[in-house]
């Protein structure tokens, strides 16, 4: 481990020497709910980043990563945590897609993607939800077919809760290619351009005022024929395999900021009595333990393969950060009640967009029934 403490010290420095100047005042910014604040100057550091060599620290070398361990990895987030360090707007490129190239791809693809990835020059967003296909991918209604030449696919159809559409390039989207089939049968997994005719986007106004999600339509939209990830049909592996890089060790880093919130919110408790009430003071400890029990199984399952595991470590971020919103209102009492000059409070806003937190990514109803199914082995919902 000598070597991971080693590389947490570099970065611990290296967020040091360069959160200044004109990125000093991005300390924060950004995040779930909040990810149109500050965006070019966050794009900026964001880029800054990646000429350091830290961006994609666990893509293989020859994809231009470092290779680095998941200890590495774990190290390097809770250091950009623990620096207050901006969130990065390139979290579905490098997290998401660029894993996805590298173990689906072919070559032609990861030569032409995953160095735009690298450097920040290329956005992406992730094309899975639809109006009547939210947390259920397989009933994606969203058609994709060849144009007669066979050179592109025309696509229609409609995507929804697409996080930062309006400000990418691209977008990943899981669309039906086979007429007449089913459920996980027929999907495949295409590359889009969103600059071209045949493509609205139509940010969606969420209850804390921004407008971080959207609805995106296709009008006989196209993308070269080759830009299929595997193979045509076989959607609905690729798809489920970008869900697996998608909660990974970037989970402790937010896992900081939460005890950061946390431990505002107990500063906020004592500052206005409400730290005097013995349920409050309970609530506030369950809250901590809560945290310490995410830490734990998230460090016990970083690096190992186990069923449900992701789905499990969602129902508890998601529960705990919801609960914490609702402890933030009750801790701020009346004062919580009145926005002043029209804009929410840090209390407010964590309220009001934690709601969220159980439905984006998997509702809770979702991930408990592929717990149940899948790891429990009880029997499928009966659906009518």
């Amino acid at each position: 481990m000598e070597e991971v403490q080693k590389f947490r010290a570099e970065v611990r420095e290296w967020l040091a020497d360069n959160l200044v100047g004109e990125f000093a005042g991005l300390k924060g910014l950004g995040g779930p709910g909040r990810e149109d604040e500050a965006f070019e100057e966050r794009l900026a550091w964001n880029r800054h980043l990646a000429k350091a060599g830290l961006t994609c620290l666990g893509w293989p070398v020859e994809h231009g990563g470092r290779g680095l361990s998941v200890a590495h990895r774990v190290a390097f987030y809770e250091e950009y945590a623990l620096a207050d360090a901006p969130d990065k707007v390139n979290h579905f490129g490098e997290e998401l897609l660029g894993p996805t190239l590298i173990a689906y791809g072919t070559p032609e693809q990861q030569q032409r993607f995953l160095p735009h990835i690298l450097d920040v020059t290329e956005l992406w967003c992730q094309g899975y939800s639809e109006p009547g296909a939210g947390s259920d991918l397989a009933n994606v209604s969203t058609t994709a077919v060849l144009d007669g030449g066979g050179e592109q696919w025309l696509i229609n159809g409609q995507k929804v809760w697409t996080s930062m559409a309006h400000l990418s390039q691209w977008c990943f989207v899981v669309a039906r290619t086979e007429k007449g089939s089913k459920r996980h049968a027929g999907l495949s997994y295409l590359l889009v351009p969103l600059d071209q005719p045949g493509v609205e986007i139509r940010p969606i106004v969420q209850l804390t005022g921004t407008a971080d999600f959207n609805e995106v339509f296709f009008d006989d939209a196209r993308t070269d024929a080759d830009l299929v990830v595997g193979a045509p049909g076989d959607g609905w592996r690729v798809a489920m395999g970008t869900l697996t890089f998608e909660r990974g060790v970037s989970t402790l880093g937010q896992q900081i900021r939460y005890a950061r919130e946390l431990s505002g919110l107990v500063k906020v408790a004592e500052g206005n009595g409400a730290a005097d009430d013995p349920l409050i003071r309970e609530r506030l400890t369950r809250s901590w333990m809560g945290l310490r029990a995410m830490r734990s199984y998230a460090l016990a399952t970083m690096d190992v393969e186990r069923p449900g595991q992701d789905n499990i470590s969602k129902l508890l971020w998601a529960n705990w950060h919801r609960d914490l919103g609702e402890l933030a209102m009750d801790i701020r009492g009346k004062a919580g009640l009145v926005a002043s000059g029209g804009e929410f409070d840090e209390w407010q806003h964590l309220f009001l967009f934690s709601r969220a937190d159980t439905i984006y990514g998997g509702s809770n109803e979702v991930q408990r029934n592929i717990i149940a199914e899948r790891v429990l082995g009880l029997p499928r919902e009966v659906k009518g």
